[in-house]
């Protein structure tokens, strides 16, 4: 039995909803990076890195390979960076409509 397309799109979204997850598909629209760049990137014990990394390899999100002695990661599609820029883009959005309203009701000072 196959998995509805929402619920596949809920499981991709629950997997960006962490905050180290987010910065390490950002590092990597820049390109491949090795483990331990992103490590020394990342606030983070090697042991959550790595959690993570498997979680976003898991995912699909990103492909790992050895280049000599160096774990490498990358994102697996393009289309991860656009979803990124997608997200900043509605969060900007956004945070410009609430900003504008909390002027709005500054300005106003009463209730409508």
């Amino acid at each position: 039995m196959s998995v509805p397309l929402y619920q596949a799109k809920a499981e991709l979204f629950r997997t960006l909803g962490h905050p180290v997850r987010i910065r390490v598909l950002e590092l990597l629209q820049d390109g491949p990076m090795p483990v331990r760049d992103l490590l020394a990137t990342i606030d983070v014990e090697a042991s959550n890195l790595s959690q993570q990394l498997g979680v976003l390899r898991r995912a699909g999100l990103v492909t790992s390979y050895r280049d000599g002695p160096l774990v490498m990661y990358a994102l697996s599609t393009p289309d991860v960076a656009d979803l990124l820029a997608a997200g900043r883009r509605i969060l900007g959005a956004v945070l410009t409509d609430r900003d504008a309203l909390l002027d709005e009701l500054r300005a106003d000072g009463r209730d409508r």
